[in-house]
């Protein structure tokens, strides 16, 4: 099954959503890098990993409300 091309507005709300995504998850990337780079080989799963997973909990929330404010910034207002 093959998908339909995007149409035109999609792909603006697809770039919406990659650029407000690379700005809101930048830091906790960042936290994360910081977080394994920190860690022993020994230390990587256990605790660590719980760690991590929370961060990229985070991220998916901020996917979501990114996704959310998008389609809020690109609507077009109705008749007045």
């Amino acid at each position: 099954m093959s998908t339909p091309d995007p149409t035109p507005e999609q792909t603006d709300l697809e770039e919406r959503i990659y650029q407000g995504l690379r700005q809101a998850c930048d830091s906790d990337l960042r936290e994360m890098a910081e977080l394994l780079a920190s860690k022993p080989y020994d230390q990587l799963l256990g605790r660590t990993e719980f760690e991590v997973r929370d961060i990229v909990h985070g991220l998916g929330a901020k996917a979501l409300q990114t996704a959310l404010d998008g389609r809020k910034k690109g609507a077009t207002e109705g008749p007045a």
